[in-house]
């Protein structure tokens, strides 16, 4: 259900060809890193829904990515960068509140 290196023919995929997950929501994992706020940093111990370093030099890309190998692309997996570096396989996403009918 995700866009890697081993299906991806190298490139990025327009949203919603792959399976939506069990919220509806698609590509959560692959196509492209995910920018997250957090900052690269050790976690104190075992936590759930961490909000990682308050400060640092790169930061996290989790959901792997069109170019990196299959277990890359899950959650918990945590990638880093400098937030300065331009790459065609790390984006962000846009979130965005339906209307009510």
């Amino acid at each position: 259900m995700a866009w890697y290196k081993d299906n991806s023919s190298g490139k990025t995929h327009p949203v919603g060809l792959k399976v939506a997950n069990a919220w509806g929501l698609y590509d959560m994992r692959g196509n492209v890193w995910e920018w997250c706020r957090d900052w690269t940093g050790t976690y104190p111990g075992v936590v759930i829904n961490p909000l990682g370093a308050a400060s640092g030099s790169n930061r996290v890309g989790r959901g792997g990515s069109w170019s990196g190998n299959a277990s890359y692309c899950r959650s918990a997996f945590r990638g880093s960068r400098d937030p300065g570096s331009r790459i065609d396989f790390v984006g962000f996403r846009v979130v965005r509140i339906p209307r009510s009918r």
